[in-house]
Formats: C-alpha cells, sequence, structure tokens
C-alpha cells in the first residue's frame, strides 16, 4: 500500500475507518444491502423536522440567494424526494458480483470476469445536501465506503443526515464518513489520501472539480459543468420546439443539465425568435444574442465571447441564428462542456447526424436536457454527470461505482 500524505489524525482516523468497513461491505449480502437501505429511508422521513431545522440554520448562516440557495434549500418534498431515492436504489439490481463474461480457454481455464466494489469512495461536493444522501446510499449499495467532503455552506444538514443514515444499526461504523468541512485542507486530505481512498469524485463548479482534478493523487471520476445547448432545425415542430426550451431553461435553473444556449436555423428564425424571447422574458428569462438575433426581437442583449461558454445557472440564456445542422454541431463542439444537447427537428437524417456527430455525454432528439439525471435515467440516484470518457460518461450511479476482477477456475494446469 503506498503511504498518504500526512494529515490530521482526526481525517486519518475516518479515512482508515472507511478503509475498514469497506472490507466488511464487500462481504455483504444483496439482501442484507437492501434491508439497511429501506430503514435509512424510514429514518430519512421520521426525522424530517430534524434535517429541517438544521438546514433552516445553513440557509441563516449561509445567506445566499438566487440559484445557491435553491441548492442549499430543503424541504418537506426534498425530503421526500430524498427517500423515494433509495428506495428506489434498493429497489435495483446489485451489480456486485455480477458475471460480465466468462470463457473456458482451450487448456480448460474457465475464465470469469466479475463486478466488485471499487474500495473507498471520496466526492468533494458543495452546497447540495442532497448529494450527501445519494452518494452514500449509491456506494453502500455497491459495497463501498463512502468519505464525504460537503460544502461548508450545508455543514448542519449534511451532519445531521450523515448521522440519520449511518446511525442505523447494522451499518459498519466508517462506511459512511462525514469529513469536516469548515477547513480546505480535508479537500486536500482526502484527494491525496492514496492507498487509503480509491477513487474521489468531484461534484460541483468548475473552480472545485479544476481544484480535484489538478490536485489528486487518487484517481478521479470528473463530473462535468453543464453549457447545456439547444438547437431547433429549420423541420422543427415550433410548439413543441417552445415547450422543449422553456422547460429546459426555466424548470430549474440552478441545475447542470439546464440549457444555457439556445441555436436557432435561420430559416425559421423570423418565425421562432420573437415568440420564444417573448416567452423566455415572461419567464424572467434574460435574454442575450448575437446580432441576427438581436434584430429579430427586442429585450436580447448583445452577447460577449465568453457568454457562448458560460454556464449561467440562472435564469439567463444566449441565443444564436445558426445557417443549418452542421453550423450548430461544429458551434456545440466548439462551446460546450461535453454535458447535454438536444436537437428539435422532424427530419430524421438531420437528427441521426447531431446525434452521432455531437460530442457530448447525453444527446437527445426532440426532448429537455433536464432528463440528464440518475433518476430519470432509471438509477435511482446519481453520483454525478461525468463528461470525460474514462472510467464512465454520463449519469453515473451503481454500474460505474464497480470496478473488475478476473476469477480463473483450473482443475490443476501449469503453463509450459
Amino acid at each position: 500500500m503506498v503511504s498518504s500524505p500526512a494529515m490530521t489524525s482526526t481525517t486519518r482516523e475516518k479515512i482508515e475507518r472507511a478503509r475498514t468497513a469497506a472490507s466488511a461491505l464487500a462481504q455483504f449480502s444483496t439482501e442484507q444491502k437492501n434491508s439497511l437501505l429501506l430503514q435509512m429511508a424510514d429514518a430519512i422521513e421520521a426525522r424530517s423536522t430534524q434535517i429541517l431545522a438544521s438546514n433552516e440554520q445553513d440557509l441563516a448562516l449561509a445567506n445566499m440567494s438566487g440559484a445557491m440557495r435553491d441548492r442549499l434549500l430543503l424541504n418537506d418534498g426534498r425530503i421526500s424526494e430524498m427517500a423515494t431515492s433509495v428506495r428506489e436504489v434498493a429497489g435495483l439490481p446489485d451489480p456486485v458480483n455480477e458475471v460480465i463474461e466468462e470463457w473456458t480457454r482451450p487448456n480448460g481455464l474457465l475464465i470469469r470476469k466479475v463486478r466488485v466494489p471499487l474500495g473507498v469512495v471520496g466526492i468533494v461536493y458543495e452546497s447540495r445536501p442532497n448529494v450527501t444522501v445519494d452518494a452514500a446510499v449509491l456506494a453502500f449499495k455497491t459495497g463501498n465506503a463512502v468519505v464525504l467532503r460537503g460544502g461548508k455552506e450545508a455543514a448542519h444538514s449534511n451532519r445531521v443526515l450523515a448521522e440519520i443514515i449511518s446511525g442505523i444499526s447494522g451499518v459498519p461504523p466508517g462506511a459512511i464518513e462525514l469529513l469536516d468541512s469548515s477547513t480546505r485542507e480535508t479537500v486536500q486530505e482526502l484527494i491525496t489520501a492514496r492507498g487509503l481512498v480509491d477513487v474521489v469524485i468531484p461534484r460541483g463548479g468548475p473552480a472545485l472539480i479544476s481544484h480535484v482534478v489538478e490536485n489528486a493523487v487518487v484517481p478521479v471520476i470528473e463530473t462535468g459543468a453543464g453549457n447545456c445547448h439547444i438547437f431547433v432545425d429549420e423541420s422543427a415542430d415550433l410548439e413543441m420546439a417552445s415547450r422543449i426550451v422553456i422547460n429546459a431553461k426555466t424548470q430549474r435553473p440552478s441545475v447542470c443539465n439546464a440549457a444555457e444556449k439556445l441555436l436557432v436555423h435561420r430559416a425559421i428564425a423570423a418565425k421562432f425568435v420573437p415568440a420564444i424571447v417573448g416567452a423566455l422574458a415572461d419567464a424572467g428569462v434574460e435574454l442575450r444574442g448575437d446580432d441576427a438575433a438581436i434584430k429579430l426581437a427586442s429585450g436580447v442583449a448583445a452577447a460577449v465571447e465568453q457568454d457562448w461558454g458560460e454556464e449561467y445557472l440562472r435564469l439567463c440564456m444566449a441565443i444564436r441564428i445558426v445557417s443549418d445542422v452542421d453550423e450548430a454541431i461544429e458551434h456545440i463542439n466548439h462551446y460546450s462542456t461535453k454535458h447535454s444537447e438536444t436537437i428539435v427537428t422532424a427530419d430524421e437524417n438531420n437528427a441521426k447526424k447531431f446525434l452521432q456527430l455531437v460530442d457530448s455525454a447525453a444527446v437527445y432528439w426532440n426532448a429537455s436536457t433536464r432528463f440528464t439525471d440518475g433518476g430519470e435515467f432509471g438509477f435511482g440516484a446519481e453520483m454525478g454527470v461525468s463528461t470525460q470518457k474514462l472510467h464512465c460518461r454520463g449519469p453515473f450511479a451503481l454500474r460505474e461505482l464497480t470496478s473488475s476482477k478476473y476469477q480463473i477456475i483450473g482443475t490443476g494446469q501449469v503453463r509450459d
């Protein structure tokens, strides 16, 4: 085992407890894990008053507004959603010990490739307390111990949630550990704990993700920012396009799968742009655009180069007029963060070209980008949305929290 750099005794104790717990969790049966997960869901609902009180403390101390406050906020509905997602994870197939493939060699050796837990998973995230639960239960289902390092803004909420789910009788000590968020040093300690932590996942804004990727010595599964695009093609059903744009931009603008940019084919721009600008403005969206968009609708401010690459995470959208699907694809592949992109079109050939050539984790035909989510994909919850190509891409959950190993069964074979 590679020794990790010096860290505080408290952090080391927590990570070492997680290391020990990982060995115990790897031996849990699916039935054991599911039973404990269902108890976690019940406990979250039973202690909702305590959770809300802790969240009110965080909201008062953070003094946030807009999208950042929305990320931090918990209410009865969101607590219920947490519990529901835990139950959904419990109901999903357990990937651990799944036989991926097997074959017999001419010498009689049976070679079997099976899924196994990663071991200890670290996650560094910002002010979204629901991530505490999502990350913990996904790790638990896959037999991994988890070390959580949430944002200081959600410290009270995270502490209560971690205490509730780790305190269920039968959960091994150390299976769910929460690091101190009052100091930045714990981030560095976690991402450099090579030999103790098997993988670390950053989930948050570009600055957090970049810091982890650039400074970690532990392997990283990188989640990404969402500069997501919608392209409305010349053959699009404009009523459908309007529904998709409004939903993708306004349903929850503070999340990474909200649409930030709108590309419109020039053949329909004169008809569509004034209508969609009016609808977006009515929804409180600040609008920016290129010269062509500005000429077509009032209330559109001039976009600058920075706008095309920015993830707004608020009620703001930039519009550009393009000549065809090829120009749309070129623009997206240049400015996108490789998260989620949509084409609205009735032209199957253009749709297939868009689906094939847009280099993003999730590419849609006639649907909102807001569906890029573990729950919406049927995963129950997610660890994040990966925009890299190794070890996973897109919303990732149970299967992506496993590795594999080979089991070779012989009858006394030796190599010549």
